[in-house]
This record gives structure tokens, sequence and C-alpha cells, in this order.
């Protein structure tokens, strides 16, 4: 029995998403990224996994630079390394996009506790994923190699906010697409758009969801002294009649 390579892999994804299919899917997420980076500034985005073209959600983006960084290298990522170990200080990246990202790893939660890790306070955090339901999600059951090819993992929405939750994640917004079935609309002119993949009438088969990091600090509260009565050898003070 042949056992696949990442590198095989990583290969049959890059051919599927220059399918049709793949080709819409791709357009429609830029668009998502790029609406949700509008209001995202700062020196560094990191993009983790090379889902899409090489630099393609960066298009726009406002930060002063983009990196991508993957556990292979295919000529495609800057900075070869495992998203679940990144090699990265603490607190030094102002946003994080994983486009795909944890239905391709074996252990999801590790890569957002590294990503929870390296963005700086009120950094943000882009996540696109596929619907653990849904027509999409049925495909790939039945799919040999997954789908899209290589794919280990359906993260559901619901999942994926707990995770944010519990590693201190507010999630400001969100937006859900793949409104069709895992198949290529008609080839007509109409369909050659990426909001052709949302024109279906089936419930989203896919979402993005923007999140930010949030650090509380905690502001000690000092205990209410009342005034007491001066204690002298355990007992009290006596007080002037007393001493009459």
């Amino acid at each position: 029995m042949n056992q696949r390579t990442p590198t095989d892999t990583n290969s049959r994804l890059r051919a599927w998403l220059r399918t049709r299919l793949g080709r819409l899917v791709l357009q429609r997420e830029r668009q998502l990224v790029a609406e949700a980076l509008e209001d995202v500034f700062g020196f560094q985005l990191l993009q983790l996994g090379t889902w899409g073209e090489n630099g393609g959600f960066f298009e726009a983006a406002r930060t002063q630079r983009q990196t991508i960084l993957a556990a292979v290298a295919d000529g495609r990522a800057q900075v070869c390394c495992k998203p679940s170990e990144l090699a990265i200080a603490s607190d030094s990246i102002d946003a994080v996009l994983l486009p795909h990202t944890l239905e391709f790893e074996s252990d999801p939660h590790a890569v957002l506790r590294e990503v929870q890790r390296v963005l700086v306070s009120e950094g943000w955090l882009l996540i696109l994923g596929f619907s653990a339901t849904g027509t999409w999600a049925l495909r790939h059951r039945f799919a040999e190699e997954g789908f899209p090819p290589g794919l280990m993992q359906h993260i559901s929405e619901r999942r994926a906010r707990d995770w944010l939750a519990l590693l201190g994640f507010e999630v400001t917004g969100a937006e859900r697409y793949l409104f069709r079935l895992p198949f290529p609309p008609p080839p007509t002119a109409a369909a050659q758009t990426g909001a052709a993949i949302d024109s279906g009438l089936l419930p989203a088969n896919a979402y993005l969801l923007r999140a930010r990091k949030r650090v509380y600090a905690l502001t000690p509260i000092r205990p209410k002294w009342r005034e007491r009565s001066p204690v002298v050898g355990g007992l009290l003070e006596p007080t002037t009649r007393n001493r009459s």
C-alpha cells in the first residue's frame, strides 16, 4: 500500500484549486478576506498554510509586511515551520490568517494556542473553515482522499467559536458562504465570478470568523478597613468614663 506524503497531498490540493470549482471558491474567499482586512492595521500579517494562490489573500492587506508560513516547503511559503510549533516570538504578530489551516492539521487546537501566543494584545485572527454539516461535508466523508484533497476534518463554526472563547478571543464578525452543492456551476458567463459560488439555495457550507485577542488587566480590590477601637494587651483601651 502506497503512503501519501505531505508533498503529494499538497500537489493534489493545488491541482484541485486550479479547477473551475476551486477557482470560484478562491475568488469568493479573497473577496471575503479583503472585506475583513479593511480595519486590520499594524506591522505584520501572518498566513499559516498555503491554501490559495501565492499571496492571493494579501492584495487588500494594510499591514506593512505579509508572510506565509507552512510546514511543507513548496516554494510558496517564506518560512517553513509547523503551525502548531511556531518559531516566532510571543506577542509579536498583529494579525493571523488561517485559510482552512485548522482542517489540515491533526491538532487544530494546538495551532490556535500558538496563534494566541504570538498575537499582540488586540491582535486580529481570521479563520476560513468548512461547515461540519451540509453537502460539502457529506462529499468529504465519501471521498477517498478527502474533499478538497488532503482535508483531515471539518470543524463546525460553533466548535471554532468555543475554542476561541477558551483562548480569550472575542468573535467580532462572521460571514457564511458556499450556498450550493460541491460541484462547479454551469460554465456560463454569469457563473465566472466568485459570487456564483453563493448563488444556490442550500445552507452555507463554509464560514469566515473574525476575532480579536482580548487581554484583560486584573485590578486588585483593596479591602475597606473599618475604624476599630485601639486594643492594649488584648483588651479594649478604657474610655474616659472608665478611667474616672
